[in-house]
């Protein structure tokens, strides 16, 4: 009977200690991880001295629209200096946008209309002196339509450019990224 009741409990604590194949591996509740809701705005800056290291993003149908985390990593050993683009886009509309001066993205800004079912973009790029971006690399898209994605930025490498484009059909958009290495010039 206590052998029963000890494999009992070994199987219960392997089935709720694994994650389910459906859910990646840096899982957290959904409560702590997005920075925005549904249809809601969307605000979010790296603290002083560190820029976007990993972006995830998932689409829901109903609402038409995406939830975002982001994570970052320290990549200024001296205070940056950081400015806010203007909206790169309009709704519906591609949009290919780079960082100037050598600089890395390091907060974002949207907010999500209905009618359109898309959002407009601005970008909180930052740089120290002296440093310079080098060897720059486009992924692929990361997403498919209505789809989940998670990516982290390489490492020794800097988030630099976003581009992407929205389809009317899905109600959604596709991304891929830029990044760098930096180097003291």
């Amino acid at each position: 009977m206590r052998t029963l009741g000890l494999l009992l409990l070994l199987v219960i604590a392997g089935i709720h200690g694994q994650p389910s194949a459906e859910t990646p591996d840096d899982f957290r509740l959904p409560e702590n991880r997005w920075v925005n809701d549904f249809d809601g705005e969307l605000s979010f800056t790296c603290p002083t001295f560190e820029t976007i290291n990993t972006i995830i993003s998932q689409h829901n149908n109903h609402h038409e629209d995406r939830q975002w985390d982001f994570l970052c990593r320290t990549s200024f050993s001296q205070q940056p200096f950081c400015t806010w683009s203007n909206y790169v886009n309009n709704f519906d509309e591609e949009f290919t946008f780079t960082c100037p001066f050598n600089s890395i993205i390091s907060g974002v800004k949207s907010y999500h209309q209905n009618h359109e079912e898309d959002r407009r973009w601005r970008f909180y790029c930052c740089h120290a002196e002296n440093v310079c971006l080098q060897n720059s690399v486009w992924t692929n898209y990361m997403n498919i339509f209505d789809g989940y994605f998670s990516w982290q930025v390489p490492d020794s490498s800097y988030l630099v450019s976003v581009s992407s484009y929205h389809d009317n059909h899905y109600e959604d958009r596709r991304w891929k990224y830029q990044y760098c290495g930096q180097q003291e010039c």
